[in-house]
């Protein structure tokens, strides 16, 4: 599990709750059920009449990704990749299928396939570049809905509180219940807020710099599939892929300095 994100979310809420029974009041004085109604539903509303199906469909499950631990080791990958350049070295790129196999990577597995059938170098590039390209899209895609679930929110709080000073103003002659009225449309914005703030666009964010990483790993897995197809030396190979490896990690190996 992704611990920061549900820290996060706890901390937040935290904060919130805690801020809220400081002076004295209580949490009930903060629910109110036709303001959870109008922002939720009508953001819901806004998400499903702005996107197609397609794009709806697995919303939920990118959204839950941002709760997930996905470990990446670039390290590891490029000791995988050396071990495969060497059984290259070693014997022939048709002997790499069972080693390729076993690094248990689809992107890598496409592109070495790839080149186990003898393509041509600069159409794997194309191949796999198109195929990032595409990764790519489908993370930028499910982002976009979520950064603009988070614009909806607030528009939203704010539609529920002219509501609410709509009735509010039409009930002017009970002046004991202007107060509470106040108070009932003022929380749908803060609603909105919240979820604007604290949910969507944290979430957002989380799940771009997730894809980023996994982008950036592709992105040494294809410098390592052309490596291996031009048979460069397995000690050149590490070089290369180090840069794609951030600094500290090469100090700890002693191949760089910050």
């Amino acid at each position: 599990m992704e611990i920061t994100t549900a820290l996060g979310l706890i901390l937040g809420f935290a904060c919130i709750i805690i801020t809220i029974l400081i002076p004295g009041a209580t949490l009930g004085d903060y629910v109110d059920i036709p303001s959870i109604f109008i922002v939720v539903g009508g953001v819901v509303a806004s998400t499903v009449v702005a996107y197609p199906q397609k794009t709806l469909k697995n919303l939920i499950k990118v959204m839950s990704n941002a709760f997930k631990a996905k470990k990446i080791d670039l390290q590891n990958d490029i000791d995988m990749i050396i071990n495969v350049a060497n059984v290259a070295r070693r014997e022939s790129i048709l002997a790499i299928e069972d080693s390729v196999r076993a690094f248990n990577d689809p992107f890598f597995l496409k592109g070495a396939m790839l080149v186990v059938d003898a393509v041509d170098p600069e159409l794997v590039r194309e191949v796999m570049e198109m195929e990032l390209s595409y990764i790519k899209d489908r993370h930028s895609s499910s982002q976009s809905v979520i950064l603009q679930m988070s614009s909806f929110s607030p528009a939203y709080g704010m539609i529920g509180t002219l509501i609410g000073l709509i009735n509010m103003l039409g009930s002017l002659t009970d002046m004991d219940s202007l107060g509470p009225n106040m108070a009932v449309a003022l929380v749908t914005t803060f609603y909105g807020v919240i979820l604007a703030n604290l949910v969507f666009t944290p979430i957002a964010k989380k799940l771009k710099m997730m894809g980023d990483e996994e982008v950036l790993r592709d992105e040494l897995l294809l410098e390592g599939i052309l490596a291996i197809q031009a048979g460069e030396n397995p000690t050149l190979i590490r070089e290369r892929l180090n840069a794609f490896l951030p600094h500290s990690s090469l100090d700890k190996r002693g191949g760089a300095s910050s």
